[in-house]
């Protein structure tokens, strides 16, 4: 298209959407017809809506969505039958992100579309022309990096919202036209079908291996990651920051270090090196720019030449090592949207934990005991782990399992841990991997099973004194028992708000 076929004050969108189709009626699904409905007619030639298995909640939507001039249809065959409905192919397709982009239901959509994206990068594109977008990615710790730099920019009197995973569907917030900074979430799911999204800071936290089932191959989710730097070269200004502890990520930060400035077209700010957060990239190799974790204990970002300092790491309300680099990562991403030194500490000190994520949830005779619900895989409960130096905690372990190796979390667990409790489904499984290790770890290190959570919290608490700390850190998914982590945590903090009532 000319660029007089786009509307002037917005990122990318076209005066003429034509024929429109939503595939998948989630939530992001729904967002995005109540955004389309009142188009038609206008920019919106057809709205249909390949709705998936019906459900309640889907049929009633349906109904309403039908009423104000939607094409509706469910079931596997829905995209063949809205074409034919239709007319003619569809001009644009916004995929929910639930959706695989192998599955049959959407390269179905891909036929029969001219082109593909997820509803963040439609979004995207229907935003304000002058508005900034901080996109943040990783395998763990997303939600806390967008959580804290969104209030780290409202602090700093920015109108900001976390939208995406973490919060309102982003066309959501981009129809209220309440935000100028928006912070989404995005999932390897949206990035995989990106085309055109280009933030003004790009947060690429760490990638291992998850969603497996979903992209087929590491590969492909790796590749899904890191589209999210496709196209920053055409933003102004642009700067990536890249979790340079991990592998992965750290040959990204490798190959772009390698193009000449102009052709890469944007910052980048390595967080750590390969030995650790702690490491200094600049006298690792030479990076223009860096953030990491002084011997002093204070954050430390180097941005276009200048020095930040804003903070210790132990004045942060968020525990672990972990959080401390989630917090340089958000300390590079909001001094390079201009945010002044004394606003990004401020900001950062005044942060609280979030829930499910290392969250305090009560004392029960004197044990402290944490939930950590959101840990649905092994390296989140590694982190987990490594959060309490002192404590040496006990563990619980369990839920649905994935499948992942556990010598990690087993070594992990012995260098950090007195106690584990192994529940759930994948109880035996974890508790015959400790078992099996059970000549390398410490003398007086505990194995326990328990059949489900609550059995596992009295477990735990039957064998700690007052002084220790219990952690629910699952390095499982919960639908063994739980319709979700945030069920599953809900459950974890009633049942510690219950002992601790009883006193026991």
């Amino acid at each position: 298209m000319a660029p007089r076929d786009f509307i002037a004050n917005r990122k990318h969108a076209p005066h003429h959407l034509g024929r429109v189709l939503v595939l998948g009626l989630g939530k992001s699904g729904r967002a995005a017809v109540d955004y389309c409905l009142p188009l038609l007619g206008e920019r919106v030639d057809v709205l249909a809506i390949a709705a998936g298995a019906r459900t309640e909640a889907s049929e009633r939507f349906a109904r309403t969505a039908r009423a104000a001039g939607a094409l509706v249809a469910f079931e596997d065959d829905a995209v063949a039958s809205l074409a034919a409905e239709a007319g003619a192919p569809f001009d644009l397709c916004i995929a929910s992100p639930g959706i695989s982009q192998f599955s049959a239901f959407y390269e179905a959509a891909a036929a029969a579309s001219t082109e593909v994206v997820s509803e963040v990068e439609f979004a995207w594109r229907e935003s304000a022309a002058d508005s900034r977008w901080v996109a943040v990615t990783g395998t763990n710790g997303k939600t806390t990096v967008c959580a804290l730099c969104a209030h780290v920019l409202q602090e700093a009197g920015l109108a900001a919202a976390a939208v995406g995973n973490i919060g309102d569907p982003c066309i959501d917030a981009v129809a209220a036209g309440r935000t100028d900074v928006y912070v989404a979430e995005v999932s390897s799911y949206q990035l995989a079908s990106a085309k055109r999204f280009a933030p003004n800071v790009a947060v690429l936290l760490n990638i291992t291996p998850d969603h497996l089932h979903w992209h087929r191959s590491f590969e492909a989710y790796r590749d899904a990651k890191l589209k999210l730097l496709a196209n920053l070269r055409t933003v102004p200004g642009a700067v990536a920051v890249l979790d340079a502890t991990n592998d992965v990520v750290r040959a990204e930060v490798r190959r772009l270090r390698a193009l000449p400035a102009a052709e890469r077209g944007f910052a980048v700010v390595p967080l750590g090196t390969a030995a650790g957060i702690g490491g200094d990239m600049r006298a690792a190799c030479g990076s223009d720019n860096a953030a990491f974790l002084a011997d002093d204990g204070t954050l430390h970002v180097a941005l276009n030449g200048a020095s930040h300092t804003p903070l210790r790491a132990d004045e942060l309300r968020i525990l672990g090592e972990h959080n401390a680099s989630n917090a340089l990562a958000v300390a590079a991403a909001v001094l390079a949207l201009g945010v002044s030194d004394e606003a990004v500490a401020a900001g950062l000190r005044s942060f609280a934990p979030l829930e499910h994520r290392i969250e305090p949830c009560g004392t029960v005779a004197g044990v402290a005991c944490y939930n950590d619900s959101k840990a649905t895989n092994v390296d989140a409960t590694l982190k987990a782990l490594a959060a309490f130096p002192a404590a040496h905690p006990i563990v619980l372990l369990g839920g649905d399992d994935k499948g992942t190796d556990l010598a990690p979390l087993v070594a992990a667990a012995h260098a950090h841990a007195r106690a584990v409790v192994c529940f759930g489904a994948a109880g035996p499984r974890f508790a015959e991997a400790f078992e099996a290790a059970a000549d390398g770890a410490p003398a007086d290190f505990a194995v326990r099973r328990a059949a489900h959570l609550a059995d596992a919290l009295d477990a735990a608490l039957a064998g700690a004194a007052a002084g220790d700390v219990v952690l629910l850190s699952p390095a499982c998914a919960s639908f063994d028992e739980f319709g979700s982590f945030e069920e599953r945590g809900t459950v974890f903090k009633s049942l510690v708000a219950s002992h601790a009532s009883s006193g026991a």
